[in-house]
């Protein structure tokens, strides 16, 4: 975690201060800094009326560009998220989706920020979250917290979150489902005329286990009548023109929404905090634990390389010499894609000659099926995944035992 931000992220420039040159002993600039961070905390009331009133966002589909999120918002929906998490698998079953509200407000000092200052769970567990549309019990928890919130917050209800657990994979599953969209543009066509204009988050609790740190996304879904002027654009902004390529990492619905970059904000005392925890304190954490050490890393080590092994176990390797086609994607002499051919040794069986390991270029059909990178070839890079972090484990153990151990 860094002293000067927290959550292993950057700071936000509006966090950030000048300072001044002229001061060698750095203290105008540290209050400076203190005081652009505290500023996230704070806002002008009648600015943000007008803001409200002027309601930019209603005229363009892609007003916000970014999400400014309060560390107590990030540990209660990651603590919400994983609880999800363990309910299932203590059942023996899949991993819950659970879901909640965002407190806060569009920024009037960086319009296109929106600033989310905390969050509440909601009473929804289950693997879609339709449910809030016509669950009485929900809308009513709702409506009674909102007007227990009224007397004691000056934020409002201006987005939701909710939980992807899926199998950590190749790539994140923080995007938005056809279920997801219906619900935000219900939310953002009751919400944002009125000056409220409503955000979603999704949170992907298994990847964020897997990777020891917060993994979770920002968006807001276009309206129906939107056509992006840019072909195959997709939320993040990056052009893929393979439409498999697309599904896989955004989902059936790609073209109907947009994410906004997060950044962590805290106030300046939390800041000197840390800055002071981190000097004398969070250096013999990192000397004295290992990432995949940890209890939940180890619990989930096990069904990820299950998982991997299921994958694998689908495709059966040809005998007698035929030898397995395996698609990779890298550089391998100079080849940036191609398939990796291992046969059998010559003579059949246990010989001691081995086999043989050639690498060939795509071309023609072969190029053709590698675009999605094949099958198999996803399977083996799941499984390179898990490796690699073991392997990284491993040395940073074994470097560890090398310089402390007598």
């Amino acid at each position: 975690m860094s002293s000067e931000v927290g959550l292993g992220t950057k700071p936000s420039a509006h966090a950030a201060g000048d300072g001044s040159a002229n001061d060698p002993s750095g203290s105008n600039n540290n209050n400076n800094n203190n005081a652009a961070a505290d500023a996230r905390y704070t806002f002008d009331p009648v600015k943000l009326d007008a803001l409200r009133k002027e309601s930019p966002w209603k005229e363009d589909p892609k007003y916000f560009e970014g999400v400014a999120v309060s560390p107590s918002a990030v540990m209660k929906m990651m603590t919400h998220c994983h609880s999800g998490v363990e309910k299932g698998t203590k059942k023996g079953g899949n991993p819950i989706e659970v879901m909640g509200l965002l407190l806060g407000r569009p920024d009037p000092s960086t319009p296109k920020t929106l600033i989310v200052t905390d969050v509440f769970p909601l009473p929804i567990e289950g693997f879609e979250t339709r449910v809030i549309a016509d669950d009485g019990d929900v809308i009513n928890h709702m409506i009674a917290l909102g007007e227990s919130l009224e007397n004691t917050r000056q934020e409002k209800f201006m987005g939701w979150y909710h939980s992807h657990p899926f199998d950590v994979g190749i790539h994140s599953h923080c995007f938005l489902s056809q279920t997801d969209i219906s619900t935000q543009l219900q939310w953002q066509r009751a919400e944002d005329p009125h000056g409220n204009p409503f955000l979603a988050i999704v949170v992907d609790p298994l990847r964020s286990l897997a990777k020891n740190t917060p993994e979770l996304k920002a968006f807001r879904a276009y309206p129906p009548e939107y056509t992006n002027p840019i072909q195959n654009q997709c939320p993040d902004g990056s052009i893929i023109p393979v439409e498999q390529e697309r599904l896989e990492k955004w989902g059936s619905c790609w073209s109907a929404y947009y994410e906004l970059e997060v950044e962590y904000f805290m106030s300046g005392g939390a800041r000197n905090v840390l800055a002071l925890l981190t000097q004398n304190f969070l250096w013999m954490r990192t000397l004295g634990s290992t990432s995949i050490c940890e209890t939940e890393a180890r619990g989930r080590y096990p069904d990820r390389i299950e998982k991997a092994a299921e994958r694998i176990g689908k495709f059966e390797v040809a005998s007698g010499g035929g030898g397995m086609d395996v698609p990779f994607v890298g550089t391998v002499g100079g080849i940036s894609r191609g398939r990796m051919t291992a046969s059998a040794p010559k003579g059949g069986g246990g010989g001691s000659g081995g086999g043989v390991l050639s690498v060939r270029e795509s071309s023609g059909q072969n190029k053709a099926d590698d675009e999605d990178g094949g099958e198999l070839g996803k399977a083996c890079q799941a499984v390179v995944e898990i490796a690699t972090e073991k392997i990284v484990g491993n040395i940073a153990q074994i470097a560890k035992m090398e310089l402390f151990s007598s």
